[in-house]
């Protein structure tokens, strides 16, 4: 029995329920030093709430790590449809916040379905993808139905509003159709396609405040006092860490609240002011390690619907933190995007859970199920 015991922990991969254990941890330090002199608003105890979402999450992968990854190309198609279902009925009975229609309450639970939703077409995406020859270049023919299938969530979350996470799918779809390859023609076709639908959503398709956003981010200054508020404190918070930072719970623009959303779309510049450089790459480096290890595990594995879908989890993540950092850094607009395992929210938490707990099967595959 002890013997069979030690196999297992030999056999069990456990690098990404590891590294995603390491950057929760430092999220979780992070939110709670940027919430614990709130407690006027309640903030003070996010960080025991965002606690409890981990264990589940950490439940729940643990739980998927054990699935055969042959399950999860079985319902592919079906978790694609519930979760589009979901982001469906947030158009019809979602609550509003924060001038946004985006989640469903169900009793105590508060949930975002287009968190969900990423998940769902990644798994949808990467079944259809293997149906195709996996040798065969994609055509701008090959893309009309996958293109379909994402930009049906797409425009519908764009519309809640929720411009982030509706470009953030359509991200996650160009890394999966680039990684199963393109020919340079379709490539060439869809550059002049995305320069003409930006243009176009510009001018049509973006409220005021989300125009302003753009602008502000060419020049914050222009309206220091409104839509370009935030990213001057968030550029404030990270050029005042410095090397070594301001220390654990010594950050101004956090316990003066001057930094609207320090424990959701502005961890990454608490954390900053308070580490300095040196922290930041450090926690940089925690995501590389765990991106590289997703990169490793889809040039590996044999089946090539379990290599697509390492590359759609991965694309989730990385998505994430690029956009969270280089947006709370000044190099992109102000969009709600969260940072991984460190920002504030269930949804997310649990998504990033489910994506950790299918690399780990997927890993697990070669020794449990060959």
């Amino acid at each position: 029995m002890n013997q069979r015991f030690v196999d297992f922990f030999k056999r069990y991969d456990f690098s990404f329920i590891g590294s995603m254990s390491a950057i929760f941890l430092v999220g979780i330090l992070n939110l709670y030093s940027a919430t614990h002199s709130q407690s006027s608003e309640g903030l003070d105890l996010l960080y025991k709430s965002q606690l409890i979402w981990f264990t589940i999450s950490v439940t729940v992968a643990i739980i998927i790590s054990f699935l055969n990854p042959k399950t999860f190309e079985r319902f592919s198609y079906f978790a694609y449809v519930l979760t589009l279902f979901l982001v469906f009925l947030v158009m019809l009975m979602g609550k509003s916040g924060m001038g946004a229609q985006r989640w469903l309450v169900l009793g105590p639970i508060r949930m975002q379905p287009s968190e969900f939703m990423k998940m769902g077409l990644v798994l949808a995406l990467s079944r259809f993808f293997t149906r195709v020859n996996p040798e065969r270049e994609l055509g701008f023919k090959e893309l009309i139905l996958p293109g379909i299938i994402v930009m049906i969530p797409s425009i519908m979350v764009i519309l809640q509003p929720d411009l982030g996470t509706g470009m953030l799918l359509l991200f996650i779809f160009c890394m999966m159709i680039f990684y199963k390859r393109l020919r340079w023609r379709t490539i060439a076709t869809l550059g002049i396609i995305a320069m003409v639908s930006g243009v176009l959503m510009y001018n049509f398709g973006l409220r005021e405040y989300q125009r302003k956003r753009i602008l502000t981010f060419v020049d914050p200054y222009q309206d220091a006092k409104g839509s370009g508020y935030n990213a001057i404190q968030s550029e404030i918070a990270i050029g005042s860490g410095r090397l070594f930072g301001k220390g654990f719970k010594n950050s101004s623009q956090a316990s003066l609240n001057y930094l609207p959303e320090n424990h959701t779309d502005f961890v990454f510049a608490i954390f900053n002011e308070e580490h300095g450089f040196f922290g930041s790459v450090f926690l940089i480096i925690l995501y590389l390690v765990f991106f590289m290890r997703l990169i490793w595990l889809a040039s590996s594995v044999q089946r090539f619907y379990d290599s697509v879908l390492v590359v759609g989890i991965m694309s989730i993540f990385f998505w994430h933190a690029f956009i969270n950092m280089a947006m709370v850094s000044g190099l992109l607009p102000i969009v709600g995007i969260p940072l991984p395992l460190m920002s504030y929210g269930g949804s997310s938490m649990l998504t990033f859970g489910v994506g950790v707990g299918m690399a780990t099967s997927i890993s697990n595959t070669r020794n449990f199920f060959n």
